[in-house]
């Protein structure tokens, strides 16, 4: 999806939480240099030992020089940082001028949280409905782990940075999981989302995807990020 809105191939791109690396290899395979941070020691470990560029750092305060980098991308890894405000801000400054914020974060208005629940001090996996529709003193206290946007929330995160929203709708599930067991359902359930996806129902997807455009002329890297 981003590949098909942003130049990838001889880009320097830096995916925050990278967990093992997947989105390392997916850019990387289409001609990016790509660098990887993430906060769990375990798996920046193992990450680096199939990518030369993996860090250990928080998005709040990335391990990176100003303006390193032409694309800085995160996979729902925004509603799980102390800070949000400063992350968006910190992703900001590493970006080169011309460059690219690309995030995927949860819609609050998806009827499921999808990152579970605690109740009586025990958490609970699952998806569960409508707790993103209730008050947020309320909401919070259920779901204390992680954040869901609304499009006004995650908006005005952006608001004092050099540069301009060029992009924001939401998107439903990709179901690529069930396209791999039972791929007849799979792609009858890819047809409704992509369907969904060009309506105003959009705006109950699964999560947001905002791309941010960083002030300046576009920057071309001579040196490669240490």
């Amino acid at each position: 999806m981003i590949q098909e809105r942003l130049p990838i191939g001889g880009r320097r791109v830096l995916d925050v939480g990278c967990g093992l690396g997947l989105y390392l290899e997916r850019f990387a395979a289409l001609g990016a240099e790509a660098h990887g941070v993430d906060v769990d020691p375990e798996r920046v470990a193992m990450a680096q030992a199939r990518h030369p560029h993996v860090r250990l750092g928080y998005m709040e305060h990335l391990p990176y020089e100003d303006g390193s980098f032409d694309l800085v991308f995160a996979n729902e890894v925004l509603e799980h940082v102390q800070d949000d405000l400063q992350a968006v801000q910190d992703a900001c400054r590493v970006l080169a001028p011309g460059g690219h914020l690309a995030f995927f974060v949860p819609n609050r208005l998806y009827p499921f949280e999808t990152h579970g629940w605690y109740w009586r001090g025990k958490y609970r996996f699952g998806n569960i409905p409508l707790i993103n529709y209730l008050p947020d003193s309320l909401r919070n206290r259920l779901c204390p782990h992680v954040r869901a946007y609304t499009r006004r929330q995650l908006r005005a995160l952006f608001r004092s940075l050099p540069g301009e929203i060029v992009e924001h709708r939401c998107i439903y599930a990709g179901y690529d999981n069930i396209v791999a067991r039972r791929p007849r359902l799979g792609r009858i359930a890819q047809a409704i989302s992509y369907w969904l996806e060009r309506t105003p129902l959009q705006w109950f997807g699964l999560s947001h995807l905002i791309i941010f455009a960083k002030a300046g002329p576009s920057y071309t890297h001579s040196e490669s990020v240490n």
